[in-house]
């Protein structure tokens, strides 16, 4: 499968992995920031997510394929790999089948443990948008309340939003696979797995999806680890901090 990718930039290949009912568009601005230190970005839409293909299959096994075969077609080595959440997870697990090709390895709010399904309302909303009868963002989005109460992630959610032909929406994800597949999601890197190479986990002050108990395992799972906190964020860390997130990131891959 030949993912969809914005890239820009010249210099280390700098690969950026998006989280669950995201798309590399998200990660735009701060690709860019990164772009201007000397690096040649890859903002990648994993499967059934954006502009990449869709597929029945979903999985982390096939998301790190997926990763390997764009590396190869694209001719990447020596990667800077930056994972968010679900994308955090598909990039853990591609560290540990392909460590040859990666330089440093950038995990941002997620951990190698198992979490407990916790999107379906949001499934529900994105599941419940009739797009007969919505004709605009405003629309969807007053749908997408009675299931999705905070509006910024309601306004992550809905950048999914496109013109599928004049006056028709849709979204830009493969729903049906996501929702069928959503216990994926949250599987565990097996505790088995280790990778040897440095690794920054970065978590946000707010989010509880790196707890002080987890941190454990992580570093047996990656005893070269760096792990770090940006203040005054959420689990969308990069979003709620990105000036101290980006500093942090490139004072890593710059060491």
């Amino acid at each position: 499968m030949k993912l969809h990718a914005n890239v820009f930039g010249e210099g280390q290949p700098f690969v950026i992995l998006h989280g669950f009912l995201g798309m590399g568009d998200n990660w735009k601005t701060l690709g860019k920031k990164i772009a201007e230190q000397g690096f040649q970005v890859h903002l990648l839409d994993q499967r059934n997510h954006g502009r990449s293909p869709h597929s029945d299959q979903f999985d982390y096994d096939i998301m790190a394929q997926d990763l390997e075969v764009y590396c190869q077609e694209s001719d990447l080595k020596n990667i800077c790999l930056l994972g968010h959440s679900m994308g955090g997870k598909t990039a853990m697990l591609f560290a540990v089948k392909h460590p040859g090709l990666i330089e440093n390895l950038i995990i941002a709010d997620i951990g190698p443990k198992y979490y407990p399904l916790h999107h379906q309302d949001i499934l529900d909303g994105l599941n419940a948008l009739d797009f007969d009868t919505i004709k605009s963002r405003g629309d969807a989005d007053t749908e997408l309340s009675n299931y999705v109460l905070d509006a910024g992630v309601r306004m992550f959610l809905l950048k999914n939003l496109y013109w599928k032909e004049k006056g028709v929406l849709g979204l830009r994800m493969h729903l049906d696979a996501l929702i069928k597949n959503a216990s994926e999601i949250g599987v565990e890197l097996p505790e088995s797995f280790n990778y040897k190479g440095s690794v920054l986990f970065l978590k946000g002050e707010k989010s509880n999806y790196i707890l002080e108990n987890d941190k454990l395992r992580i570093k047996r799972q990656f005893p070269k680890v760096l792990i770090k906190e940006i203040s005054s964020a959420g689990h969308w860390l990069h979003a709620d901090n990105p000036t101290d997130f980006l500093a942090k990131v490139l004072e890593f891959v710059k060491k």
